[in-house]
């Protein structure tokens, strides 16, 4: 059991920096060094509260302890014989290494696509995901802002990608650092999309801080992570997306034809 809980305190730990390296880091230089110089790429004229941000470091700092408690389950000695979590980095090709990243982003995707969708059913929403939409206006610090029964269904992803492909735990934790910089840029609160992005077939698949943003602001739509695919598919997309995606990126670089 104090094995456990050292465990449990270092993960935590561990978590803690990360996320306090990532979105802070991120808050720092958006709304402190350089907000003066990125007015126009602010999503939400209006700016957040000091309050909101002691609220969301607040519950992100309970959502750590949930979410490290989740990866040490999965890659704990009783259940890593179950999965297929490999320490010999020479088991599998080196390039599977990134691809397993890769592919852990696309089940991660999916995995919290539909979450995300049941969260918003009125009864759940009102027990738990109301929480992270207290963010209407979200910062960094939202990323992590979760009721501590979400926190438990936002970890319970790498559960399911232990169970589901062969991962080193080197990957698994690069995946956890690229899922947290994607989030912090959903949360971000600034669309820092370069102008030529509009015009490639990558904005048809990826999200961006405005993508995210719009499903704070509107409650409904807007429910994937990292890819517009699945929104798409299901007919979830809020139809405001895309002209308030343009009407940011013409206020930050003037009108522009698509």
């Amino acid at each position: 059991m104090r094995q456990l809980l050292q465990q449990l305190g270092l993960e935590t730990a561990w978590t803690m920096v990360r996320y306090f390296l990532v979105a802070g880091t991120a808050f720092l230089v958006f709304y402190w060094m350089l907000a003066p110089k990125l007015g126009a790429s602010k999503i939400q004229q209006r700016k957040a509260r000091r309050n909101d941000f002691f609220r969301e470091i607040l519950h992100s700092s309970s959502s750590s302890v949930m979410l490290a408690a989740m990866a040490i389950l999965a890659l704990s000695d009783a259940v890593r014989p179950y999965t297929f979590v490999y320490t010999d980095i020479n088991a599998y090709p080196l390039w599977w290494f990134g691809l397993s990243v890769v592919l852990a982003l696309v089940v991660h995707d999916t995995y919290f696509y539909w979450m995300h969708r049941v969260l918003h059913h009125p009864k759940l929403f009102r027990l738990t995901h109301l929480v992270h939409h207290k963010s209407t206006n979200p910062s960094p610090f939202t990323a992590y802002s979760f009721h501590i029964l979400e926190a438990i269904a936002e970890g319970g992803v790498v559960p399911v990608l232990v169970f589901t492909m062969p991962m080193h735990p080197a990957a698994i934790g690069l995946f956890a650092l690229s899922s947290l910089v994607i989030n912090v840029y959903g949360h971000l609160g600034y669309e820092i999309m370069p102008k030529f992005f509009r015009r490639t077939w990558l904005f048809e698949i990826l999200n961006t801080s405005t993508f995210h943003n719009f499903h704070h602001l509107k409650f409904r739509g807007n429910y994937g992570l990292y890819f517009r695919v699945w929104d798409r598919w299901m007919g979830t997309e809020h139809p405001g997306y895309v002209g308030e995606y343009d009407r940011i990126q013409e206020r930050r670089f003037g009108p522009s034809r698509i």
